[in-house]
């Protein structure tokens, strides 16, 4: 019997619905999804419709999920946004929607969600390789994901105290079914890559069901990087 909750942000496509779909395993699921309407989700997975960028969004989601399962126990905050930063430009709006999806939606959805978590309940934040491998072009979201692994120390710093972990798993270059790399640039990465082979969704999604999980109970903190030696 799955007695543990789980909410995945952006679980609709990619890398999200493959973590909703490796959490179903052993955890009722919550999705939220913005622009793409999901389909072909397990019955029992709950979509939740949300621009969490937006004032109210993060408790919305949260009261959606009690409301169905009276508990939660695991956030999975996996939505994102990439978006050019060009240095010779200067966009403030763009670069607002970029931190308020990659930084300020997890703050959000936490301090909804706080009341709600007990010991034992987990935080996995979905970050990237590009917050210590700067990206061209994109030095912004490059940076937001740098501010993420601070404040998911920062947050299992404070949480800790409570019995509440809080971890991030940091991916290399993974192809996705909506979003596949040229057949170029699948090559340029799988050259720099130890492991010879470009991530899949599925890859990250059983790092992050092992960071939620009871196996990981003594780890808090910590930036796991899964990108198959990418860059050694």
């Amino acid at each position: 019997m799955r007695s543990r909750v789980a909410l995945v942000t952006g679980g609709a496509r990619g890398i999200g619905r493959a973590i909703a779909g490796e959490l179903s395993r052993d955890h009722r699921v919550a999705i939220t999804w913005r622009s793409t309407e999901p389909e072909g989700l397990d019955a029992e997975v709950l979509p939740l419709h949300a621009d969490l960028t937006e004032a109210g969004a993060a408790e919305a989601v949260i009261g959606g999920v009690i409301a169905q399962f009276g508990r939660l126990d695991v956030i999975v905050n996996n939505a994102g946004l990439v978006a050019p930063s060009a240095v010779e430009a200067f966009d403030p709006d763009r670069l607002h929607d970029i931190l308020s999806v990659n930084l300020v939606a997890p703050q959000a959805l936490l301090a909804a969600a706080l009341p709600h978590l007990e010991a034992g309940a987990a935080i996995v934040n979905i970050s990237s390789v590009n917050a210590v491998l700067p990206p061209r072009g994109a030095s912004f979201y490059g940076a937001s994901k740098a501010a993420l692994n601070l404040w998911t120390r920062a947050m299992a710093k404070e949480l800790g105290p409570r019995g509440i972990r809080v971890n991030a798993v940091a991916p290399g270059a993974v192809n996705t079914p909506e979003a596949p790399r040229s057949e170029d640039l699948t090559e340029l990465f799988v050259r720099e890559t130890a492991l010879g082979r470009i991530g899949r969704p599925q890859d990250i999604a059983r790092a992050v069901r092992f960071l939620a999980g009871e196996d990981a109970a003594f780890i808090t903190g910590e930036v796991l990087t899964v990108s198959g030696g990418y860059r050694l």
